[in-house]
């Protein structure tokens, strides 16, 4: 699996649940107010600058789409949706 141009495939980390100051169990879904998601970078196209294989990263939550490989999903997104390196 290659990625292409400024494309970047990723395997989201999943972030079950999260609790609040109230102590309100929340699952990933339901917390609108986080609107970047972590991520695992897997493969980056060949005009891809910055970012590495390896790399963790958060992106937009609403970018990019997924794609099916060998009956595993991945996420592929744009560079321009990445807001940090780890």
């Amino acid at each position: 699996m290659k990625a292409i141009g400024k494309y970047i495939v990723i395997n989201p980390t999943h972030n079950k649940t999260s609790t609040t100051s109230g102590g309100l169990i929340l699952g990933e879904k339901q917390r609108e107010d986080v609107r970047y998601r972590q991520a695992t970078v897997i493969n980056v196209g060949d005009a891809v600058n910055i970012i590495k294989e390896k790399d963790n990263i958060y992106y937009d939550k609403s970018a990019g789409f997924n794609i099916e490989i060998k009956s595993k999903t991945y996420k592929v997104i744009k560079e321009i949706d990445v807001v940090i390196i780890l």
